[in-house]
């Protein structure tokens, strides 16, 4: 089990290589395509509709909570521009951070930070102000009429933008995009206990004075969580440590990492930046420090949230050696053509002695491949993270280069 999980996770590095290699990456590293970035800004434009639907709806809200005399919708344009101004916040920050500044070496990723935390004493300031109004007064009758239509559309706005957004973000793997899906979830909430303080209110009940109070308690939330998550951010809190598990496993994929020794991470506006210290299974510092600028790279591409990523190489010579061995037949002898071998041996060998401690026969699924032979051989065997391979005599293949560029040793036929 544990090998097949290294052989299905060892190919997205040989991939990152490969489309390295392609003419379209050979631009600068800051103007290559990836789908990541694609992603990115798909998340961006539909983060920028939001917060344009967020502001039309505090606005018809706020107009016609004043108009029709409504404290309860009052409150819900209020929490309506909480999380306006929270995406909005986190839009400057993201364009503040984009500038560069020989002062701040990692960038100004917490300008979203102060921001946030601008917004959030702001916040709790409008609803203590809202409760204030729903306890002490006045409290006037609101006119049912232009707020209950007003109330009714928002709340169907809200939550099939809502669960659109939610979709959304799942599909585009942004988790900024299935918070805020979750912001207008809440908000829908909200509205909707303005929907039925309205509606008691057309009875005869005089319910938008509770609906206000219940409203002010949303505001608060939301206010104090942006609060405690600007506070987090400003105390270096650590990345989830679902990304963090992720992060360390595809570094442990590559077939020349022996472990993660130790991962240090950060939050900053929304960013992450990650340092690890990786053990590497070789003696060549050379071949640890090209490996892990391309691990580097990997991270970068595949989580798109992380701004930094630094790794400090390791060099491990291990006491055993996995050595692979291509073979015609168990027990046969040496296929010349390392790709179309149907056997393999995996030998694990003593470094001192030279002495084989275990030997076991694993058949080659792509022996008999049409195309891309030399590529699926190369990638199949590097789930088994070899650190030497016997390729007999051949010329230069895909497979070997592939072996080669992983920093595994090549070995000639005894």
């Amino acid at each position: 089990m544990q090998r097949s999980w290294f052989i299905r996770e060892a190919s997205f590095w040989v991939l990152l290589k490969a489309k390295m290699e392609n003419l379209e990456f050979n631009q600068p590293a800051s103007k290559r395509p990836t789908t990541a970035d694609n992603e990115l800004k798909r998340a961006r434009k539909r983060a920028a509709v939001s917060i344009l639907l967020n502001l039309l709806l505090s606005v018809a809200k706020g107009i016609f909570g004043v108009i029709g005399s409504s404290t309860a919708m009052i409150g819900d344009a209020i929490h309506s521009a909480t999380d306006m101004i929270g995406s909005a916040a986190a839009f400057f920050g993201l364009w503040l951070a984009e500038k560069k500044h020989p002062s701040f070496p990692y960038g100004l990723y917490k300008a979203e930070t102060l921001a946030t935390l601008i917004t959030s004493v702001a916040i709790i300031l409008a609803g203590y102000e809202i409760g204030r109004r729903a306890v002490l007064g006045p409290h006037p009758l609101p006119d049912v009429s232009l707020t209950l239509p007003v109330a009714c559309i928002s709340l169907v706005i809200t939550l099939i933008f809502g669960f659109f957004q939610l979709r959304a973000g799942r599909k585009l793997h942004s988790r900024a995009l299935e918070a805020d899906a979750r912001d207008y979830l809440a908000d829908g909430l909200s509205t909707t206990v303005v929907v039925l303080g309205l509606v008691g209110t057309y009875f005869g009940l005089h319910l938008d004075r509770w609906a206000a109070g219940a409203v002010a308690l949303f505001v608060f939330f939301s206010g104090g969580k942006l609060l405690w998550r600007a506070g987090c951010d400003l105390l270096d809190e650590a990345i989830d440590r679902e990304t963090e598990r992720e992060i360390i496993a595809l570094v442990e994929a590559h077939p020349r990492v022996e472990r993660v020794e130790r991962c240090l991470s950060r939050t900053a506006g929304g960013r992450f930046i990650v340092d690890l210290d990786v053990v590497f299974r070789t003696h060549s510092l050379e071949v640890a420090h090209r490996v892990g600028h391309l691990l580097e790279e990997a991270i970068i591409s595949k989580f798109p949230r992380v701004a930094m990523v630094g790794i400090r190489t390791h060099s491990h010579a291990p006491e055993q050696i996995h050595r692979m061995v291509p073979v015609k037949a168990p027990e046969g002898e040496l296929e010349p053509h390392m790709p179309s071998a149907p056997w393999f041996i995996l030998e694990t060998v003593d470094r001192k002695s030279g002495k084989i401690l275990d030997r076991e026969y694993i058949q080659n699924p792509h022996c008999k491949a049409k195309i891309k032979k030399g590529f699926l051989v190369g990638q199949w065997l590097l789930g088994f993270k070899p650190d030497q391979v016997i390729v007999g005599q051949e010329k230069e293949s895909t497979a070997t280069a592939l072996l080669r560029e992983a920093g595994v040793e090549l070995l000639p036929a005894p």
